[in-house]
């Protein structure tokens, strides 16, 4: 559908036509060679040529006011109605990827990869599914960045997902700080449609806002956070030289505040998973897969196309052929 976007404009044509009747004719005095015969002749053979060109110049011009006040009132092509998903939530995701998310943990096809590897893996898989769900990202180390706002543009949150980098927000954990940036993100979305899944592998060890004084506030904004604690409980570290001789086994996620993170998780009516490994991280989504859509008011999307170039080349094109028309006139009567 064709419309214009300021149609108030259009009251501006008649000002053409106004100023060619009541404002007084430009008066050209130029000097010239006073030959008496000679303006009588002149006058005889051209008199007919200046007047259709007079004509067609006033023509032109008339056009080209028209194209010009036409493209300042903006028209533009509306486009048919589409509805955007009239139910689900809006729900941020807030990974980690501070310096111990390197740690080689996780094992996948028989291989020890990284935990953030992993992660990319089952989280993004996670992200492909949620079609009904606007989607934010929120990455976090030292400091913690909204990297993705909230979207039903799921392929570019993966995308963004898939680029994050070990230690890009620093090395430390600001846990605190990824909960406050989600709730200033969340705070103004329905009440019932807000949630934060927070994934970490350790303690708030940066940051203004301590854990629990976040998931106070996110409380009060009523944010429901689901916390996942990830890695591995025991890992063997190799020996001398890289073999079994003086190999040790570790706790790697000695680090990982687990308390911290199931009291979040129940002050906001949300639950706490442990992920241990690559299955039990997947398990864990597919259960956050089941939260029962909130229905919302629906949303529709018209695309809007612009189109006043349209009209402004017309005027250009016909400037161009005026000025070359009043110079072949010029040219005429010259040799004349």
């Amino acid at each position: 559908m064709l419309e214009l976007q300021w149609p108030w404009v259009l009251a501006a044509l008649p000002v053409a036509v106004l100023c060619y009747f009541f404002l007084p004719a430009n008066k050209r005095e130029d000097a010239a060679l006073l030959v008496p015969f000679y303006d009588t002749l002149a006058g005889l053979d051209s008199a007919p040529q200046a007047a259709a060109g007079n004509r067609l110049a006033l023509w032109l011009l008339a056009l080209i006011w028209l194209a010009c006040v036409l493209a300042a009132a903006r028209p533009q092509w509306i486009g048919d109605p589409v509805a955007l998903p009239a139910s689900g939530r809006d729900l941020l995701l807030a990974v980690d990827i501070s310096g111990s998310m390197e740690t080689r943990d996780m094992v996948v096809g028989g291989q020890q990869v990284d935990r953030l590897t992993v992660v990319k893996r089952v989280v993004g898989e996670f992200v492909k599914r949620r079609e009904s769900d606007r989607l934010g990202l929120v990455l976090f180390g030292t400091r913690a960045y909204l990297q993705a706002p909230l979207t039903f543009d799921r392929s570019t949150v993966n995308r963004l997902l898939q680029e994050a980098q070990l230690g890009f927000a620093g090395e430390k954990t600001a846990i605190g700080d990824a909960i406050g940036l989600s709730i200033k993100r969340l705070r103004e979305r329905p009440a019932s449609s807000r949630v934060l899944i927070l994934l970490t592998d350790g303690a708030n060890t940066a940051g203004e806002v301590t854990p629990l004084r976040a998931a106070e506030l996110a409380q009060q904004a009523q944010v429901k956070i689901y916390t996942v604690g990830i890695g591995a409980d025991e890992m063997v570290t190799p020996g001398l030289f890289g073999g079994s001789f003086g190999a040790r086994r570790v706790n790697p996620s000695i680090d990982l505040d687990e308390d911290s993170l199931r009291r979040i998780a129940e002050q906001t009516g949300g639950r706490y998973f442990r992920a241990r490994d690559p299955a039990q991280l997947l398990e864990i989504y597919r259960l956050l897969e089941q939260l029962e859509p909130i229905e919302q008011d629906s949303e529709v999307f018209r695309p809007t196309r612009a189109l006043f170039y349209w009209p402004l080349g017309l005027a250009l094109l016909l400037s161009f052929v005026l000025a070359c028309k009043q110079l072949q006139w010029r040219r005429l009567l010259e040799r004349q």
